[in-house]
């Protein structure tokens, strides 16, 4: 009698469903380019920060009148170089609400300078959304209701005065509209001309390629320094701010755009070869449709990362001019202006709150520096 084998070893194990291995493991490899690189952003935390700061400090410049407790150019002629005086809210354990001690102000005649002295028994209480000098919000709107104001015969210095008795921090929100804004109209001309004859030669090569190369060379050789002095000085003085204020945002705009050229041109050499921009110039797509359509956008997050890293160099640029006296001029107020009245090294020594400006200009560019690493570490996602 004969009987089938059996086996002894039996798979007692339950069944597992087998993951499709074509299925990718990454669920966000679908996501949108865009979401892929903000994801990769968020993670540079100091990027992240900075980007936060600049745009508060973009969207409040049209309404800087609003904050500041004065204009620009508001003087008081009993607070020459008057100290900056701090906020407090507590008067001796009791809570009072934001005040300041009222300060009078004292000339030494023996090392020629103002002192001022605090009366510290005197609480002034500030004035919220009250009436001061006429402004213009967002540059239309005309008003005079300010956030917060001086008490009634009293001074409210946060960052001091300077030498005409005008508030250095009212001026300082004053001058970031023009010190912020000639970055963006600059870096506006650059990018203009530094895209469209960097497309050129880097699409169409030959003849065009060359004559360009050669132009960029020539402008990269000559002295940057010497160059922003002759053409600012060349600006008519009776030019008013505004048109002062347009040309020397052009002038730095021309002297930038060699150099996103060139890169440009780098890119778009190698990008032309690829397959897609053949197959687009075999269906008959113009060379115009080519570059706009199939090539910028695949150098569109290098230029965005290019053009936070050169912002700063058109502040620094604008800030050069006008503490040389070649740029912005008063009545114009920005924070090369403001540097300009600090060049007297005595009077920085004892005022020193009048280089107090210098701080705005290292903290933006900072931040615009941060800004472009983490954009520059997250153009590709894929990587992270």
């Amino acid at each position: 009698m004969s009987t089938q084998p059996t086996n002894r070893f039996v798979d007692t194990t339950p069944w597992v469903d087998t993951p499709d291995i074509s299925v990718p493991e990454r669920s966000d490899m679908d996501a949108p380019a865009w979401r892929l690189m903000w994801r990769s952003f968020r993670r540079h935390k100091l990027a992240l920060i900075c980007g936060i700061f600049l745009l508060i400090s973009y969207l409040i410049l049209p309404i800087a009148g609003f904050i500041a407790p004065y204009t620009p150019n508001e003087r008081s002629a009993d607070y020459l170089y008057a100290p900056p005086q701090s906020i407090n809210l507590w008067h001796e354990g009791a809570f009072i609400g934001p005040y300041v001690y009222p300060i009078t102000a004292e000339a030494d005649l023996e090392n020629y300078r103002w002192t001022y002295t605090t009366d510290e028994t005197t609480p002034l209480p500030l004035r919220f959304f009250c009436e001061g000098e006429d402004y213009k919000l967002f540059g239309l709107i005309p008003s005079d209701t300010h956030l917060f104001c001086a008490p009634e015969d009293a001074s409210l210095f946060l960052w001091g005065s300077d030498r005409l008795g005008r508030d250095v921090f009212s001026r300082i929100l004053y001058g970031a509209q023009l010190s912020l804004t000639v970055g963006l109209i600059g870096i506006t001309v650059s990018f203009a001309l530094g895209i469209t004859f960097g497309a050129m030669a880097g699409y169409f090569g030959g003849r065009i390629d060359w004559f360009l190369n050669r132009v960029i060379e020539i402008l990269r050789s000559l002295p940057e320094l010497p160059l922003w002095l002759a053409l600012s000085a060349a600006v008519p003085s009776n030019w008013g701010p505004v048109a002062v204020f347009f040309v020397i945002s052009i002038i730095l705009g021309i002297l930038d755009w060699p150099g996103l050229a060139r890169s440009v041109r780098a890119k778009f050499l190698s990008l032309r070869e690829e397959e897609y921009v053949k197959a687009a110039e075999m269906m008959g797509a113009k060379p115009g449709r080519v570059i706009r359509r199939h090539l910028l956008p695949n150098f569109m997050s290098h230029l965005i990362a290019s053009a936070t890293l050169s912002i700063p160099a058109m502040i620094l640029g604008e800030t050069a001019l006008s503490y040389l006296g070649l740029g912005l001029r008063a009545p114009a107020v920005s924070w090369g202006v403001m540097l300009n009245d600090a060049q007297n090294l005595a009077s920085i020594e004892i005022y020193w709150w009048t280089a107090i400006p210098m701080l705005p200009i290292i903290v933006v560019v900072l931040a615009f520096n941060f800004l472009g690493d983490g954009l520059r570490a997250s153009l590709d996602p894929y990587k992270n």
